[in-house]
C-alpha cells in the first residue's frame, strides 16, 4: 500500500508542476516584446516616413495617420483631425500633436509583413530622453494604408 500512495503523490506533484509552468508561461504572454523585437531607428524612419497608416486602439477606436517626409503628420479619428510632427528618439517613435496632449512616444514591434504594434512609453520626446526603465504598454495596432493588412485580431504579445 505505501508504494501506491507514494506513486499517487508523485503523479500529483508532477501534474501541479506542469500546471504551474503553464500558468507562468501564459502570464508572460501579455507582456511587451523583448528588446530584440523592437524596430530599430532606421527601420522606423524607412517604414513610416511618407506613408499613411490605418489602425485601431486597444479599445477598438479606429484612426488614420499620415507621416509626411518632412516629419509633419496629420491624424484623423472620425471627424477629428489634428496636425503635428513625428520623430524617432532613442529607438522610440513619437507622434506629437499641435495643441493637443494626447500624442506620445512608443516602442514599435512588427508583428507581420504589414502590421505594427505600438507600445506607449512616454507622453513627450523629453520624457523619452530621460526614461531609464519601465515596461511599455500595448496601445494600438496599425498597417500601411493601401496594402493588405497582415494583423491578427488579438495582440501578438
Amino acid at each position: 500500500m505505501p508504494r501506491k500512495v507514494d506513486f499517487a503523490r508523485r503523479v500529483g506533484l508532477a501534474i501541479r508542476a506542469v500546471f504551474m509552468v503553464a500558468v507562468v508561461s501564459l502570464a508572460g504572454a501579455g507582456s511587451a516584446p523583448s528588446t530584440e523585437m523592437w524596430m530599430a531607428e532606421e527601420d522606423l524612419h524607412a517604414t513610416f516616413g511618407g506613408v499613411t497608416v490605418e489602425g485601431h486602439y486597444v479599445d477598438g477606436r479606429r484612426f488614420t495617420e499620415r507621416y509626411n517626409g518632412d516629419m509633419g503628420l496629420v491624424y484623423s479619428e472620425g471627424p477629428r483631425e489634428i496636425s503635428g510632427h513625428w520623430s524617432v528618439i532613442e529607438g522610440s517613435f513619437c507622434t506629437i500633436y499641435d495643441g493637443d496632449p494626447t500624442g506620445g512616444c512608443f516602442k514599435v514591434a512588427r508583428s507581420g509583413e504589414n502590421c505594427f504594434e505600438f507600445y506607449f512609453i512616454a507622453r513627450t520626446e523629453d520624457q523619452v530622453r530621460q526614461r531609464k526603465d519601465g515596461k511599455p504598454g500595448w496601445t494600438a495596432r496599425a498597417w500601411v494604408k493601401g496594402q493588405r493588412a497582415t494583423c491578427q485580431e488579438e495582440p501578438t504579445v
